[in-house]
Formats: structure tokens, C-alpha cells, sequence
């Protein structure tokens, strides 16, 4: 039970300076807090505050914003996984009423969360054992780089053809779906192969980076859903020499990374131009991006320090793992690192030596990681959960089955989580334990990485074309 401020319900002390519907202010604070809780957050958050001094308290009152998370992700869930020291509440609630308001209201005729456990299972019984042996080596990083195109032109056409048979054996009329409250859409084919990567910049989910394998990188409006143009000198063939494979983005700063070994850096400021070339030493596999300083993960196993602003970009390059690094994820005080040789390490940068280096027993491919909570996916289409705090990294949580394959993608904030899998499908979650799915979307082809910002979900894929999901205008 919440507890009851007298001083607040007292007629004494009573700050309403009117009387119409002053007798709402001397009801006891627990019944307060009840009645607010049914309220939308937003409203909480931002019109309660401008009532009065008692309605400001409830909607500063830690345990009325838990009591309301709990509703919202049901019993028996876990929230937060990661340190609830200091935890955001009313942003966390806020989110996931949101994203539940956004992805749980259906059309006719489309999936959505209640119609979701059967198509996962006929997914599964279906793809699991082909897909995940062509595809759970991880794409481009098991022979060599020059040998790794090759192999995954021709891996990807007996992937692309064993789904298409099963997809036309389960829906042949395919086509993507939505709930009633988004709008979907494709920009315009511009590339010619496919999609590894993409970006939403700019903070209102109005500009899109997208990476191919045709070696360009792509700047779209979203908006107006034209190209505003292609990254790169256009006496040249392409933007990179290989495929693109990773993006990064700090305010105006753009990066680019590729299989040609290069990251290139682009002025989003100043239309694309073009700020500088960092030559590496091996394909560049991942990326992440803060103020002046670029981390970079590559095939040779190393993660790569650099300053964008000097001649010398270079600052140190540690040797983590035994073998290709595939995912990273920074702030200020940790660099936290995946690896082909199962492994998850992390990085002290203050220290300036290894904090915890923690072995799995399959691969992490994707991560997402902020205000000491980790979310991981692995080649086994399972989540896992991670907490860092006061120096110390442990594991919290392993989710089984919630993709068939690899896991290519994942976004996590305070109250929401988009997952993507080789298994050709985007889910939307709330990021609680289990985590709780709102919606899946069944994609032509394998789903290769997503981006999200201000509501606003990017996807890239085999298909060539970057798949746009927003709330309706």
C-alpha cells in the first residue's frame, strides 16, 4: 500500500486555491495514486504538475509509477533487468503505453500479437534447422573477407530459395503487415543489392542512412520519401569498394564501415559531404560513435579507438577476442564488444584495461546496451539480458525461441524493444522478463538490421529496399 501524506490531505495545508472539486483533494493518497494510475502517462507527466503541489507529489511518486509499469507488462514479468537505482519510471511507463497504443491495434486481416504464436511455430518447425546451418555462421566473417563475398552470394540465394518455397507453401500472397494506428511503406529502390544496414539521424526520424551490398550508401528523405542522394564522389563507382556493412552516427558526424577495410565519414550538416577516410586493416564489421571518438570492430579481431578529428586517426587497438568482433556498444565509461568466439567483453576506457570478459555458449551478433542494461541476440535467435553496475557485469536473463535464427538487430530504450532475425521476421516488445510481444511482422526476406527513432522504425533487408513503419500522419 502507498503511503498516506497527511500533510498533503490535511485542509490546513490544502494548496488548491479553489474550492470546485476540492473534496478530490482530501481523499487518502492511496486512492489518489489509484486514480491516477488509470490516467495516460502523458498526461501525468505533463498537465498534473501545473494543477496543484499534491498532484505534482503523486506524479513524482516513485511506487504509483511502478504500480502502473506492472499493470502494463502483467504479471510474472521481470522490469527493469538491468539496476533499478535511479530507474526513469515515468519515462520507462510512458514508452510503453505508447508503443502499446501504437502496435497492438490490428487491421482486418493482418497479424497481430494474439495471432502471433502460431505463425512463430509454423516458422520454426519450418526454417529452424536449414536456416539456422546456412545462417548462424554469421554472414561474412568465416573464410576471409574475399572469400566471405562469395560464399554469402551463394549462401543467401539457398536461403532466399528455401524460404521462398516455404512462404509460398504458408501465404502466397504475402505481403507485410501493420497495425491500424502505423502507416507502412517502402522508398524507392535505389540500390541494386541488399540492404545490411540502416539509420535514422537527426532525432525526429525524418532521415534515413541506408548500407548495401552494391557498396553505396544512401541518404533518404523519409518524409517526402524521395533519395535525397547518394554518399560519395560521383565520378565514382560506389560509395565504398565492398559492402556496406555498419553505420554509426554522432550529431552531424555519419560513418560509414566496409568490407574494403575503410570507415568513411560524412558531414550530414553540410548535405553528405564527405570529412575523411580512416583506412583499416581488416573488413570492418561493427561500429559506434561518440562525440570525436569512433570505436570500430573488425574481421581481425580487434576494436579500433580512433579520433575523427586528427590527421592520425588511430589512438590504440585492443585485441579482445580470438576472433571477429560482430557487435559494440558504448558510453563514456565502458566499451562493451561481441565476438564470433562467444564471448561478450568489457572495456574499462578509464581504466584503460579489460573489466570482464564473459563466455556464452553461442555467439552475440547484436546488442544494444544503455543506463547499465544490456540486451543481446545470438546466432540462436535467443535474447539475453546483462546488467552493468559500480563496475561489476553479470548475466540476468536468457530468453529462449524468441527468433528461429539469427538475431540481426535490436533496439532497446527505457520501455521498448524491436528485435529483427534472418528468420524474416520484426518484432516489437515491451523489455520486461520474458519480454512481452506486442507484434510480429513476417517480412519477405531475411531482415538484416533495423533502426529506430522518434517512433519512427527503419528496416533493411534482402529485398533492397528500406521498409518504413511510422505512427499516421
Amino acid at each position: 500500500m502507498l503511503p498516506v501524506s497527511p500533510s498533503l490531505t490535511s485542509p490546513g495545508s490544502s494548496p488548491s486555491p479553489c474550492n470546485e472539486g476540492a473534496a478530490l483533494l482530501f481523499l487518502p493518497w492511496e486512492i489518489l495514486a489509484r486514480i491516477v494510475s488509470h490516467l495516460p502517462a502523458q498526461c501525468v507527466i505533463q498537465v498534473l504538475p501545473k494543477v496543484c503541489r499534491l498532484f505534482q507529489s503523486l506524479s513524482e511518486d516513485s511506487t504509483a509509477w511502478q504500480i502502473r509499469a506492472r499493470r502494463l507488462i502483467g504479471p510474472n514479468r521481470s522490469f527493469p533487468l538491468g539496476p533499478s537505482e535511479g530507474f526513469d519510471w515515468p519515462t520507462a511507463c510512458l514508452e510503453m503505453e505508447q508503443l502499446t497504443r501504437s502496435w497492438t491495434k490490428s487491421e482486418e486481416g493482418i497479424q497481430g500479437a494474439e495471432g502471433e504464436r502460431d505463425a512463430q511455430e509454423e516458422d520454426r518447425d519450418g526454417a529452424r534447422g536449414e536456416e539456422r546451418k546456412e545462417r548462424e555462421e554469421g554472414p561474412g566473417i568465416e573464410d576471409g573477407v574475399e572469400d566471405a563475398e562469395a560464399r554469402l552470394d551463394d549462401e543467401d540465394e539457398r536461403i532466399e530459395r528455401f524460404l521462398e518455397e516455404l512462404d509460398s507453401d504458408r501465404n502466397p500472397s504475402h505481403s507485410l503487415s501493420r497495425p491500424s494506428g502505423l502507416e507502412y511503406f517502402s522508398l524507392p529502390s535505389a540500390h541494386i543489392a541488399a540492404l545490411d544496414c540502416v539509420l535514422l539521424v537527426g532525432g525526429e526520424g525524418a532521415v534515413c542512412v541506408s548500407g548495401s551490398r552494391d557498396g553505396n550508401v544512401n541518404l533518404w528523405d523519409v518524409r517526402k520519401r524521395v533519395l535525397l542522394r547518394t554518399l560519395g564522389d560521383p565520378g565514382l563507382f560506389s560509395t565504398h569498394r565492398g559492402w556496406v556493412w555498419c553505420l554509426a552516427a554522432h550529431g552531424p558526424l555519419l560513418c560509414s564501415g566496409s568490407f574494403d577495410s575503410t570507415v568513411r565519414l560524412w558531414d550530414l550538416a553540410a548535405g553528405g559531404a564527405e570529412r575523411g577516410l580512416i583506412q583499416g586493416r581488416a573488413a570492418v564489421l561493427c561500429l559506434s560513435c561518440q562525440d570525436h571518438v569512433l570505436l570500430a570492430g573488425s574481421y581481425d579481431k580487434n576494436v579500433s579507438i580512433y579520433d575523427t578529428r586528427a590527421s592520425d586517426p588511430l589512438v590504440k587497438s585492443l585485441r579482445l577476442h580470438g576472433n571477429a568482433v560482430l557487435c559494440l556498444s558504448a558510453d563514456e565509461k565502458y566499451i562493451l564488444s561481441g565476438s564470433k568466439d562467444n564471448t561478450l567483453a568489457v572495456f574499462d576506457r578509464r581504466a584503460g584495461k579489460l573489466l570482464q570478459k564473459l563466455r556464452t555458449d553461442s555467439f552475440i551478433a547484436s546488442m544494444s546496451y544503455s543506463g547499465g542494461e544490456v540486451w543481446a541476440g545470438d546466432n540462436h535467435g535467443r535474447l539475453h539480458t546483462f546488467s552493468l553496475q559500480d563496475g561489476f557485469f553479470r548475466h540476468v536473463s536468457r530468453f529462449d525461441e524468441v527468433h528461429c535464427a539469427l538475431v540481426t538487430g535490436i533496439h532497446r530504450s527505457l520501455g521498448t524493444l524491436y528485435t529483427c532475425s534472418s528468420d524474416r521476421t520484426i518484432k516489437v516488445h515491451l523489455p520486461c522478463g520474458s519480454p512481452k510481444t506486442l507484434f510480429t511482422i513476417h517480412h519477405q526476406s531475411g531482415v538484416h538490421g533495423l533502426s529506430v527513432e522518434a517512433g519512427v522504425l527503419a528496416v533493411g533487408s534482402g529485398n533492397i529496399c528500406v521498409d518504413v513503419w511510422r505512427v499516421r500522419q
